[in-house]
C-alpha cells in the first residue's frame, strides 16, 4: 500500500491541490486537525500566496469573528490602525498572538500597498462573536444594523429608536457570563428583554431587505454588505443566547449547531464577492456529520462545510490536514494500520494526497481511526475518505 500511496502523492503546492478538484471552486476550504501550530498556518500562508499570484484568489477567511475581522481588512486593505492593532483587535481566540497570522496580516498589507481597490486582498473571519465559555453581547451588531437603516430610510419605518435598543439591551456582562455556558439559569437569552430583541432583530433584517433596491443606490458595496453581516450576526447571536438558557437535552446541540450556521451565511455571503480561500478546523469544514464528546454527551451536528455544499455543490471544495506527529502534545508516530500511519511511510515532510484513490486501495476494509492521545488534535476519519477532495499530509509537526 505504501508504494501506491508514493506514486500518487505530490508536493504541496497551489496546483497540486486545485489539480484534485474539476474547477476552480469558489470556496476553497483547507482544514487543519488542531490549532496553534506555527508549521500548519506557515503551509496555509503560502498555499494563499500561490492562490493569489496563480488562481486569482483575492480573499482568506479564517475561523475567528467576523465583526473582529473587520478590523484587519480595514488595515490590509487602507492601512488603517496599526499591524499591533489588528492583531490584538481584529483576531479572536487569542490567536492574533500566533507567528503565522502576524506575518500572513503582514504580508497581505504589503501586497495591497499601492493597489487598487479591485485588486485588494480581502481578509474575513466566518466565525461567530463567540468563545467556548461565552457568547458577544448583540450590541455591536445590533447597534450598527440600527445606525446604518436610521441613515437611509424614513424613522417611521425603523420598529424601534437607538435609546430603546440600548435600555432592552442592558450592560454587556449581562450577555457575556462565563457562568451561562454550564448554567442556563446564568443566561439572559430568554429573559423578556431578549425576546424583545429577537423581534425587533428580525424586524430590522426584513427591513434591510425589503429596501434593497433603494440601499443599494443609497450605500457603497462596502456598506451594503458590512449591514448585511450585521444583520447576520444579530440573529444569530441572539438566538445563540436562546439557546444558552435552554435546560432541554438538546441545549449543546443546539449551540454547536447554531454556531456553524452562523459561519456558513457568513461563508455564503463571502462566496458571492469571488473566490475564497478559507481555513479552519477540519471539524467545521467537512462535508460529513461532525461530532465530538462535551458535557459528558456526544453531540451531532451538520458542519458549516456541510451546509456550504449542500448550497454551491462543485463550487464548495475541501482539502483535509492530516498530521503524524507533535511530540510536543504526546502524538507520537502514528500506527501503520491507520491513514496517518500509512502516509507517514512517505519519505516528504508534507504532501498532497488523492483520497479517492485511498479508498480505493482499501477497498471494502477501512482502517480504524488513529485514538489521539491529546485532546486538541482531532485525527482524519477513515470513513470519510470518499466526502474529502485533497489531503494535505504532515509528516512532523515541531514546536515553535
Amino acid at each position: 500500500m505504501a508504494t501506491d500511496i508514493k506514486e500518487t502523492a505530490h508536493s504541496v503546492d497551489a496546483a497540486s491541490v486545485i489539480g484534485l478538484v474539476p474547477n476552480r471552486p469558489r470556496l476553497l476550504a483547507l482544514g487543519e486537525p488542531t490549532h496553534g501550530e506555527d508549521a500548519l498556518l506557515e503551509l496555509r500562508n503560502d498555499l494563499f500566496r500561490q492562490l493569489v499570484e496563480q488562481e486569482g484568489y483575492r480573499t482568506i477567511a479564517i475561523e475567528s469573528d467576523c465583526l473582529k475581522g473587520l478590523v484587519v481588512d480595514d488595515y490590509v486593505t487602507s492601512g488603517t490602525g496599526s499591524l499591533d492593532d489588528a492583531m490584538a483587535h481584529g483576531i479572536s481566540h487569542d490567536w492574533g498572538a500566533f507567528a503565522g497570522n502576524r506575518e500572513l496580516v503582514r504580508w497581505m498589507r504589503d501586497y495591497n500597498d499601492g493597489r487598487p481597490a479591485s485588486e485588494q486582498l480581502r481578509f474575513a473571519g466566518f466565525d461567530g462573536p463567540l468563545e467556548i465559555t461565552a457568547a458577544a453581547s448583540p450590541r455591536q451588531s445590533l447597534t450598527a444594523l440600527h445606525g446604518y437603516l436610521s441613515a437611509r430610510v424614513d424613522a417611521d419605518l425603523l420598529p424601534c429608536t437607538a435609546d430603546a435598543l440600548d435600555r432592552l439591551l442592558g450592560t454587556d456582562d449581562r450577555w457575556t457570563e462565563p457562568a451561562a455556558m454550564m448554567e442556563p439559569s446564568r443566561s439572559t437569552g430568554r429573559s423578556a428583554e431578549a425576546g424583545e430583541l429577537r423581534v425587533l432583530a428580525d424586524d430590522l433584517a426584513a427591513l434591510l431587505h425589503e429596501q434593497v433596491p433603494h440601499l443599494l443606490a443609497a450605500s457603497t458595496a462596502e456598506e451594503w454588505e458590512r449591514a448585511r453581516l450585521y444583520a447576520r450576526t444579530a440573529t444569530g447571536l441572539l438566538r445563540y443566547h436562546h439557546w444558552m438558557a435552554d435546560t432541554s437535552p438538546a441545549r449543546l446541540t443546539r449551540l454547536v449547531s447554531v454556531r456553524d450556521q452562523m459561519m456558513a451565511r457568513n461563508l455564503l455571503a463571502l462566496a458571492n464577492r469571488g473566490p475564497v480561500f478559507v481555513h479552519a478546523h477540519n471539524g467545521h469544514l467537512q462535508r460529513e456529520k461532525s461530532s465530538m464528546r462535551m458535557g459528558g454527551d456526544r453531540l451531532e451536528w451538520w458542519s458549516a462545510g456541510a451546509l456550504v455544499n449542500a448550497r454551491l455543490g462543485a463550487d464548495y471544495a475541501f482539502v483535509a490536514t492530516a498530521l503524524g506527529t507533535i511530540r510536543h502534545h504526546g502524538v507520537d508516530t502514528p500506527p501503520p494500520d491507520t491513514v496517518e500511519g500509512m502516509l507517514y511511510a512517505l519519505p516528504q515532510q508534507s504532501s498532497v494526497v488523492d483520497p479517492g484513490e485511498l479508498a480505493t486501495t482499501f477497498g471494502d476494509t477501512l482502517p480504524a481511526p488513529r485514538v489521539s492521545p491529546w485532546f486538541g488534535y482531532a485525527s482524519l476519519d477513515p470513513a470519510h475518505l470518499r466526502a474529502i477532495d485533497g489531503i494535505v499530509f504532515v509528516k512532523d509537526v515541531t514546536q515553535s
